[in-house]
Formats: structure tokens, sequence, C-alpha cells
């Protein structure tokens, strides 16, 4: 289970994943080595996943942002199955989440401009298998983007 000294370092890790091991050690007044024991064990234990990129994907030219709410085709066994992995295979689709409901699957796409988006709709999201209903959902603001929990 977790102690204060790990809910302090996943905290100062939620506020600056960049933060290296001697960095981390300062601020909790362990040394680099129990640091790195903590980290590994709280990576074994699945509780720290990963460290990772933020992208603002407007600054590199993407402009719209999308999220595909999609009921699937029940009535093939293996629909969720077939649609996910032909869904992982298009680029410009950045998240996939299922969902136990009225609708199974919400693709989060981005794309250019809305030209490129109706490309994209059309060519390749519009070919994925076992489709029965589609609802696109076009972002206007982002206003809340944080996955940090208080710990």
């Amino acid at each position: 289970m977790l102690d204060d000294v790990d809910r302090r370092l996943l905290r100062l890790l939620q506020a600056d994943p960049t933060r290296g091991v001697p960095d981390l050690a300062d601020a909790t007044g362990l040394t680099p080595a129990r640091i790195t024991r903590r980290l590994d064990r709280l990576r074994e234990d699945r509780i720290l996943k990963s460290s990772h990129a933020v992208i603002n994907w407007a600054a590199l030219g993407y402009a719209v942002s999308v999220s595909l709410r999609i009921t699937l085709d029940k009535t093939v066994s293996r629909a969720f199955d077939e649609f996910i992995t032909a869904a992982r295979q298009v680029p410009e689709v950045i998240e996939i989440q299922t969902f136990l409901g009225r609708i199974d699957v919400r693709l989060s796409l981005i794309a250019k401009d809305l030209p490129d988006y109706q490309r994209i709709y059309r060519e390749q999201v519009l070919t994925l298998p076992h489709i029965a209903d589609i609802e696109a959902l076009m972002t206007v603001a982002s206003v809340k983007s944080d996955e940090s929990l208080p710990l």
C-alpha cells in the first residue's frame, strides 16, 4: 500500500514528470537509491504506468479535434475485436475507449482542418468494420485536461 513518501513522489511526478531521481531525492529527503527502489516498486505494482509527453496538437497544425461515439453491430461475435484492431491502424486516432451501455466505443481523432477531417472520416472511419451507428462531436474548447488526482 502507499505510504506518505509514495504519495509525495506521485504528487511530484504529476506536477513534473521530467524530474530526475536526484531532484526527487532532494524533495523527499531520501537517497537516490531509495527513490529508485520506490519508483521501481510503483512501476511493478502498476501504480506508475509511464511518463510521456503531452503534445499540443494545434501547435503542430492539427486544428480539428473530434470525438466519435460509435455503436457496433453486436450480431457479429468478434465485432469489438475486429473494430478495435482496424481503428488502431488509423494514424489520426489518438485515443480509443470502450464503454458499457448504448455507446460501445469512443474514438478521439485529430485532423489538420475540416477538409482533412472529411477525408479521414470518409476514407478511414466509415470503412471500419461493424459500425451500426456513429455520432461525431467536434471539440470547441478544452476546458480541463488533467489526469492529476489529489494524493
